[in-house]
């Protein structure tokens, strides 16, 4: 599976408003220009999520989006799956496909899929909004020294 780029951006959007809670409604210029995200495609991103019941908007200057749940129990896999839907290396492997595989049932790489399945699945479950953040500062507070 490869994470489409709408995907992408949702993920940067809600890890920046992660990174700012508590300081209030964020603008989406702020977000966009925070995360490389075009502001225009950034707007239809936003409003599905609150669609989605992932972010809150407020109207008016002092207005902009916020978290609608905690980052710590927020997870990426969860807004991956809103944006992408179920998380597959193939059909085959969560049943979903029309036309089944003729060697199913027998395919010796079924095991393999469900378990890049499983891994992958295992590390977006794993990733909440909470702990990106405490990643980012972490590698932010470390400044590279070349000072002998």
């Amino acid at each position: 599976m490869q994470v489409s780029q709408k995907c992408q951006y949702a993920v940067r959007a809600i890890f920046e408003l992660a990174l700012r809670r508590g300081e209030g409604p964020v603008k989406v210029g702020n977000i966009a220009e925070a995360q490389a995200i075009p502001a225009r495609f950034l707007e239809v991103i936003l409003s599905e999520l609150r669609k989605g019941g992932f972010v809150e908007s407020r109207r008016g200057a002092a207005g902009g989006y916020a978290l609608a749940r905690s980052p710590r129990e927020l997870t990426v896999a969860e807004v991956v799956r809103f944006i992408e839907g179920p998380l597959e290396p193939v059909t085959c492997v969560v049943g979903q496909s029309d036309t089944r595989c003729p060697l199913y049932g027998g395919c010796v790489f079924l095991e393999v899929w469900q378990d890049a399945l499983k891994a992958m699945s295992d590390v977006f479950d794993a990733a909440t909004f909470q702990g990106l953040v405490e990643r980012h500062k972490r590698k932010s507070a470390y400044v590279e020294s070349y000072a002998i």
